[in-house]
């Protein structure tokens, strides 16, 4: 396996390879991984995500699987990058973690099938599928406002080439402390099927990244909370969660809510009871 990463050198964005702990750019300069300015590990055209995947989160949300996975789109202008930090917006409270597994396009694909999608594969990255659920009552569907913030999709800290996705685990820690802790046996559709599914009707460019969902025990972090997401064979990828100085803007838009839907989703617990309960705006 090889472990390919961005970084900030001299001022300069540069490509690097890790060797151990140290990560060295191709005209022979290196860094401290412990120590370097991360960015995000690739530029994506487009970041799709699938809803759910994991049994353990299925279970928790006492719901079944529909037939086929369902997705939505994080725009490209939420990537954030390893050691960075997470922005939940001022007037916003519930802002929750997902650890996942971003798998990294590395050829032009469309059209293939599940077989045929590791040729298209160039390695494996970890994201956290960070959502604000304030706004959740109202873009539940697209999940735009939900997923789509700036900040909220931190990736890395390195694309990783060669790695075999099966029977990995997949952790996430707040402030050294076990959240999610889950296996990539949990899920019910692998990088393979997800890749082939997409591709069907969207052509995948390289550099695109596809999250394949997160284990169970999604819940809201708060400014001063270091998250961490550990993928075994991935490493680390880790972040802080700071308070934005602007309110998001009353004058335009939904504005933050609390109903059961949000709260239910936000803390966990009560799944039965999403959705009874008409949104009312946050206090």
């Amino acid at each position: 396996m090889r472990e390919f990463r961005r970084i900030l050198l001299d001022g300069t964005a540069v490509d690097v390879v890790r060797h151990g702990d140290t990560l060295v750019a191709g005209d022979g300069r290196s860094a401290s991984a412990d120590d370097a300015v991360h960015l995000p590990p690739v530029t994506p055209s487009k970041i799709i995500c699938v809803h759910l995947n994991y049994a353990s989160r299925v279970a928790e949300m006492m719901t079944d699987l529909p037939a086929a996975p369902t997705y939505f789109h994080k725009p490209v202008s939420a990537l954030n990058a390893h050691g960075s930090a997470v922005v939940r917006p001022s007037g916003c409270k519930w802002l929750n973690y997902e650890g996942e597994i971003g798998i990294v396009i590395g050829r032009t694909v469309r059209n293939i099938s599940p077989a045929e999608a590791g040729d298209y594969i160039r390695g494996y990255t970890i994201g956290n599928d960070y959502g604000l659920h304030d706004f959740r009552d109202t873009d539940s569907g697209s999940m735009l406002r939900v997923k789509g913030a700036d900040t909220l999709c931190p990736l890395g800290p390195g694309v990783v080439e060669g790695w075999d996705f099966r029977g990995k685990g997949i952790r996430t820690l707040v402030n050294g402390v076990v959240k999610q802790d889950g296996t990539t046996d949990e899920m019910k559709w692998d990088m393979h099927y997800l890749v082939a599914d997409i591709a069907r009707t969207i052509t995948l460019q390289p550099g695109d990244v596809l999250l394949s969902g997160t284990p169970a025990i999604s819940r809201t972090v708060y400014p001063g909370d270091v998250v961490e997401v550990e993928v075994e064979g991935l490493g680390t990828l880790r972040n802080h969660i700071v308070s934005g100085p602007v309110e998001v803007r009353t004058d335009v838009g939904a504005q933050p809510t609390e109903s059961e839907e949000v709260l239910s989703t936000a803390q966990g617990g009560d799944w039965e009871f999403r959705g009874i309960r008409k949104p009312r705006v946050a206090l």
